[in-house]
């Protein structure tokens, strides 16, 4: 059943009471895109939209090899950066988008990634999306990842309404402790790539079913539900 006329103050202790049970769930939360550097991530995270993590880390190893670093980047041809991005789409873009950043980070920040969300955002290809996932994993900065997964799952635990990412992530910061920030981004992407699925969430076999206003809305038989639901090594 969902949530009518709940308070903020009500929701933020559901909401923490969530998140309780998505660490006891997921305890050992990770980036799953590979890196070494802070420059190494902000590469990953780019390539990645459009395009799944477990595709972007077969594809780096050789791209870091050669360019993993901005100056090495910055001196590539297009034409070489594209011919190792190829297999993850829209390589045209990416490709430029990698080169330009790196212009910008050798040139204007001595070849350092910068550690603040409003210069990360001024770089070729990055958003504030991108630039939080930087910030939390590269630096300990805390940040909310909105991507599609988050999003979805925010609306359906009915933390917000919105559909822009910057509404949901200010909405869903009020109710999360900031220091957490950066683990609930990663949970919620691992809830809903695991079993919170767009399509058809394996309810049956969900953590979150006593608190979640949308239990139901996918499959709600537990050994079908089981079996609806991915594995880490699916994601490696």
């Amino acid at each position: 059943m969902r949530q009518t006329h709940e308070t903020f103050e009500a929701k933020r202790k559901r909401a923490r009471a969530i998140y309780r049970i998505l660490t006891k769930h997921y305890p050992n939360v990770r980036c799953e895109l590979d890196f070494k550097t802070p420059f190494q991530l902000l590469v990953a995270t780019v390539l990645s939209a459009q395009c799944t993590d477990k595709r972007v880390n077969q594809v780096t190893p050789t791209l870091f090899k050669k360019f993993g670093k901005p100056t090495l980047m910055a001196g590539a041809k297009i034409s070489e950066i594209e011919s190792i991005i190829r297999p993850l789409g829209f390589y045209h873009a990416k490709a430029a988008h990698l080169k330009s950043l790196s212009e910008r980070i050798t040139t204007v920040y001595g070849s350092e990634v910068p550690g603040e969300l409003d210069e990360l955002i001024t770089l070729a290809g990055v958003g504030r999306k991108t630039a939080n996932v930087v910030l939390g994993h590269a630096f300990g900065i805390p940040g909310i990842t909105v991507d599609t997964h988050f999003g979805r799952l925010s609306r359906r635990f009915e933390w917000t309404d919105s559909m822009d990412p910057v509404k949901v992530e200010h909405e869903v910061g009020a109710l999360i402790p900031q220091a957490e920030w950066t683990n609930l981004s990663q949970r919620m992407i691992w809830h809903g790539r695991r079993i919170c699925h767009s399509r058809k969430p394996a309810c049956g076999a969900c953590p979150l079913a006593k608190l979640c206003p949308s239990f139901g809305i996918g499959e709600v038989d537990k050994i079908k539900a089981l079996q609806m639901v991915k594995r880490d090594e699916d994601f490696l």
